[in-house]
């Protein structure tokens, strides 16, 4: 036994002779079990001597490697492993450094079954979870020597592959050994980086054989490895903050970093090492800004110059899509409160012309606000596309929803569609928008299979929350001029859907009185709209009340309209959708002194309903959208232009004169001024309302019903101030008789016998 003879045997430490009795005579019959479990006993017994067994195993290791007595090697790597399984005390930590040199030890072997055996100890080591602290370990020799490994170019193919896949597995233990320790350097860090992102993608790329790496080397299970790696490969070469500084390359350079992300979108969502999702999102919208900005001022300068690179549009366009794409698939991914964020986080950032968010102006700035809020309303889209919330409060927060239907009042057409398709998306939680993609009168709308669930209570407290406010938008949008057929079938869906989805026999009513309107604006006119809009506002309100009529499943109601329609078929066929929302419309040259029986008449429909029990009183009255401060302000081009309006009112007493009311000039100051006065008032009835409920909380009782007693004693004085006026007789003008007793008295005389004087004449 390698010089022990004699009785110098027994002079040697325990520690030694129970390791040396663990090695056979010959390699070849293995680890002698029993010795072993002498020697863990005793290990686990003294383990202040586990650093000495473990510096003398390493001892006899290194010698047998020099001396090619690989299988004493063997038989030591597997005593090191059951003596790491078994031991968890605090002497652990210099264990593990013998042990550590060992593995290292036979990595630096050029024998391919030394570097697997060191690679699968080390695996082993890594799966264990240790009790103590290490503060002075370091692993940079195994990263950089697992990286060589998977680089092997063996001339053996399969002795190559055995060697890749053995440093694939040793930097799997490298990152599950560090990626938890704070203890340990930063696995992130780009020292390590460079070395374990290329040996990965070198692996990937790598198809001599037909199976992928992670396949042929059983990695996929557990996914654990499997996920990291490719949040090792994501995070690590830092593609965002690379986005940032290629802000200036070429867009198809940056359209190639976008799409990357696009693709790994659903792990990096998922993930919670990198950047935060608000950064993410924060991070493609500002470059989405600078290739608007690019692409309108034609260079990464702002100017253009001699040797500047000129930009081509087209490429920025392909980049930017890229981007909204981008932005889509992070969000699909996300659950639904982080996407809430994200949805609020987009629409901050939309430029909207209010005094609270400056536009840029001149047409430079007109085109970069008009371009910056098409890109994110059409993210927005992206985001929204999909969602589903079972709460619209939520789902639709007043912040979120009152900058949203804003832009819905803008002049540009293409910003109103992308505000229309953006509800739309919200408020189908069934997926039955595809249904009313195409206008119609539908006999039987049971073919279109809709789904519908009764209105739950969240959404009944929205409507009546955000009713008007969307009732509003939707008759202000019904009026634009440049609407296309586009608009007409967002509207379409839109008050289809809120039929389906967030009804009630108020909302039906609301939305009946709301499509009556419209159809009055067809008629009346006042907007002088062409006449293609006004057939299409006559075909758009065919096709919902036909629509609702269905759903409600009024007989009567039915059957009103369905004569109209019939008529209308017969008679004017340009005023149903069939004939309007085609490639060519069959419009007419005259829609002026169209006769009742091609109307929806609104006495009728409340007759109906009323008798079926709806608000017949509610139907009666025509629906009046009520105008509000930010509407008109919304109503501003979407470009951030300074105009001074001119208000001048004309004496309508004397028309005979040619002299006017000087105008007066209304400025941003002046609409400043009002605002803050109103914040203003608003600000001193809030506090009044609240001064008033704390009186109420705190004083005392007595206090309280005096107060009220006062009130109620002043009412009661105004009210016999009033009802002494009302009930006294009036003074006759013929004078005064004289009642008995010689009391005179006032005598009342009816108001027709009354005699008035010549001035009272007309």
């Amino acid at each position: 036994m390698y010089g022990v003879c004699g009785c110098c045997g027994a002079l040697r430490p325990r520690y030694k002779r129970l390791v040396d009795n663990i090695f056979p005579e010959d390699p070849e019959d293995g680890l002698v079990k029993t010795n072993m479990e002498k020697l863990t006993f005793y290990a686990l017994s003294a383990p202040e001597k586990l650093d000495r067994i473990g510096a003398y195993l390493s001892e006899r290791l290194i010698r047998d490697v020099g001396r090619h007595r690989y299988g004493y090697v063997c038989i030591a790597m597997e005593a090191l492993d059951q003596l790491l399984m078994a031991c968890h005390c605090q002497s652990i930590n210099l264990f593990v450094e013998s042990f550590l040199k060992m593995v290292a030890k036979l990595l630096e072997s050029e024998k391919p079954n030394l570097q697997i055996l060191g690679t699968n100890s080390f695996v082993k080591f890594a799966n264990i979870e240790e009790d103590t602290p290490s503060y002075h370990r370091s692993y940079d020799f195994f990263v950089s020597r697992f990286s060589e490994m998977c680089h092997s170019s063996h001339e053996d193919l399969e002795i190559k592959t055995k060697i890749r896949m053995s440093g694939i597995k040793g930097l799997q233990g490298v990152v599950r050994k560090t990626v938890n320790d704070e203890l340990q350097a930063n696995i992130w860090d780009p020292q390590h980086m460079d070395k374990i992102v290329p040996s990965l993608l070198f692996n990937l790329q790598h198809v001599e054989e037909a199976e992928s790496h992670l396949d042929n080397h059983s990695l996929w299970e557990p996914k654990v490895f499997a996920i990291r790696c490719f949040k090792i490969i994501m995070y690590s070469i830092q593609l965002l903050s690379h986005l940032d500084a290629n802000s200036r390359s070429a867009a198809t350079v940056r359209a190639g970093i976008v799409e990357v992300l696009s693709e790994a979108a659903v792990i990096a969502a998922t993930g919670s090492v990198g950047p935060t999702v608000l950064e993410m999102f924060n991070t493609l919208l500002r470059q989405l800004r600078l290739s608007i900005d690019y692409a309108l001022t034609g260079s990464y300068d702002g100017a253009i110059s001699l040797g500047t690179k000129i930009i081509k549009e087209h490429e920025e366009r392909m980049f930017q899509e890229a981007v909204i794409k981008t932005i889509g698939s992070f969000a699909s991914t996300l659950p639904t409160y982080q996407r809430s964020e994200v949805i609020l986080f987009i629409m901050s950032k939309v430029p909207l012309p209010s005094l609270h968010h400056p536009m840029e102006t001149g047409r430079t700035g007109e085109n970069r606000n008009r371009l910056t809020q098409i890109m994110l309303l059409k993210s927005l889209l992206q985001v929204s596309t999909g969602f589903q919330s079972n709460n619209m409060m939520s789902a639709l927060p007043s912040n979120f929803l009152d900058r949203l239907l804003s832009t819905a009042l803008m002049e540009d057409a293409e910003i109103r569609l992308f505000v229309l398709e953006i509800l739309i998306s919200f408020i189908d939680r069934h997926g039955n928008r595809h249904k009313f993609s195409t206008i119609s009168t539908l006999s039987d709308i049971s073919i279109l299979k809709l789904k519908v669930d009764k209105c739950s209570r969240q959404d009944t407290i929205f409507m009546k929350k955000h009713s008007q406010q969307l009732y509003r938008h939707i008759y202000l949008s019904c009026k634009e001029e440049t609407n296309l057929q586009k608009h007409y079938e967002a509207l379409y869906g839109l008050l289809a859907l809120i039929s389906i989805e967030l009804a009630n026999e108020e909302v039906v009513v609301d939305l009946i009185r709301l499509v009556l309107a419209v159809q009055d604006v067809a008629q009346v006119n006042e907007e002088n709209l062409p006449v293609y809009n006004r057939c299409a506002l006559y075909a758009l309100g065919a096709a919902y009340l036909n629509l609702i009529s269905q759903l409600t499943t009024v007989p009567a109601f039915c059957q009103h309209i369905h004569e109209v329609i019939e008529t209308r078929k017969k008679e004017a066929p340009y005023m149903l959708p069939e004939d309007v929302f085609v490639e060519r419309p069959r419009l007419t040259h005259n829609l002026d002194g169209v006769v009742i029986e091609l109307l929806f008449r609104q006495s009728k429909i409340s007759e109906v309903l009323g008798g079926s029990g709806y608000n017949a009183d509610r139907l009666c009255v025509p629906y009046i959208p009520q105008l509000t401060d930010e509407d008109r302000l919304s109503k501003r081009k979407s470009i951030g232009e300074t105009i001074s309006l001119q208000v001048e009112v004309e004496s309508r007493n004397s028309p005979e004169k040619e002299e006017r009311v000087p105008a007066e000039e209304i400025t941003y100051e002046t609409l400043k001024k009002a605002i803050v006065d109103s914040v203003a008032v608003e600000e001193q009835e809030r506090e009044r309302r609240r001064q008033v409920v704390e009186k109420f909380q705190k004083a005392p009782f007595e206090e309280i019903a005096a107060h009220c007693g006062a009130r109620a004693s002043l009412l009661q004085s105004k009210l016999n101030q009033i009802f002494e006026i009302t009930i006294r007789p009036p003074p006759s003008p013929s004078g005064t008789i004289t009642a008995a007793y010689g009391q005179p008295q006032n005598h009342s005389i009816p108001v027709y016998e009354m005699k008035f004087p010549d001035l009272c004449v007309y």
